[in-house]
């Protein structure tokens, strides 16, 4: 193929690397997408984990209560 087909008569860059700069571009897109959505999973979890560490504690002051209710 003559040169003038393969490459970009504006930027002189070739056909073939622009068109795997843009896939590598979109790759990066879809890529930082994901990581989006992963941490805003690792911040619901760990809002989920004090949570449960706060439910956990009110379930162990519940139950030492009880029992010295119970001793009574």
């Amino acid at each position: 193929m003559p040169r003038d087909q393969t490459v970009c008569k504006y930027c002189g860059v070739s056909y073939l690397t622009l068109h795997e700069f843009k896939v590598m571009e979109d790759k990066v897109k879809a890529m930082e997408k994901e990581i989006k959505v992963y941490k805003g999973s690792l911040e619901r979890e760990q809002r989920l984990q004090a949570e449960l560490k706060a439910l956990h504690h009110d379930l162990e002051r519940c139950r030492a209560e009880s029992e010295s209710k119970t001793e009574r």
